[in-house]
């Protein structure tokens, strides 16, 4: 497995916003995850890329413990993250803006570095695009040129935060299809709240509801279930059932 998450727990006060999630991850596949506001989306999110640390549990990256590591030393251990609202450095090209992914969260220099933003450009469609300014890019050349950062940044765990939010139908499907092309490379996590982006690419769905793992399946499966539709639509379980 590349990652393997075991009873993780955070809490701010009486808040929980973790309470005890475990679940793994292999290469090649797409977790998602949905969950109302609130539910620890955002937080596992922040407790995988380091930018929050868990009062119990262990995060395993290819079997390296990752809880009391920093965030710049998980991106160069393999944890890559793309924003639900990107913030590009807007006076540099798109090209830089990928270089210096690949310079700072992968830490590779010279023509190594240079190679490896030329090929993310080119793998998620932005080539193209690489001499304009990112500032100029429209929602879904800004949402592409986040992954772009991401894999820039060699990752084997890329962590996906509502990519495809705010997009059209059209330019959705775009996201559908690049995120599918993706997780052959990566171990992918994909937060969003498109039931149907997440159906045509996650192997498994997970949802969480204050901080707890309710429930991991196939996508139908947890799409159809009674659990989700009382969370997401107040409809009693019995009455769902």
């Amino acid at each position: 497995m590349v990652l393997v998450v075991d009873g993780l727990c955070k809490a701010y006060g009486e808040v929980v916003v973790a309470d005890d999630v475990s679940f793994s991850l292999a290469h090649g596949e797409c977790l998602g995850v949905i969950g109302p506001n609130g539910a620890g989306k955002s937080t596992l999110f922040h407790l995988l890329a380091g930018a929050v640390t868990p009062e119990r549990g262990s995060i395993r990256l290819n079997g390296n413990e990752l809880v009391g590591l920093p965030a710049h030393r998980r991106a160069r251990m393999g944890v890559a993250r793309a924003f639900q609202i990107p913030q590009p450095f807007a006076h540099l090209t798109v090209y830089e803006n990928v270089l210096a992914a690949a310079s700072f969260g992968a830490g590779l220099r010279g023509r190594a570095a240079a190679d490896a933003a030329v090929a993310a450009l080119e793998r998620t469609g932005l080539h193209d695009r690489r001499s304009m300014l990112a500032g100029a890019l429209p929602l879904l050349d800004r949402k592409r040129l986040e992954v772009a950062k991401g894999i820039a940044a060699a990752p084997k765990l890329l962590l996906l935060d509502e990519v495809a939010g705010g997009l059209t139908e059209r330019e959705v499907q775009a996201m559908v299809e690049l995120v599918r092309e993706l997780k052959q490379s990566y171990a992918v996590i994909w937060i969003e709240h498109i039931p149907h982006a997440l159906k045509a690419v996650a192997d498994r769905v997970m949802v969480l509801h204050f901080g707890r793992k309710l429930l991991e399946d196939t996508p139908q499966a947890v799409m159809d279930s009674a659990i989700v539709r009382e969370i997401y639509m107040g409809i009693p379980a019995d009455a769902a059932a």
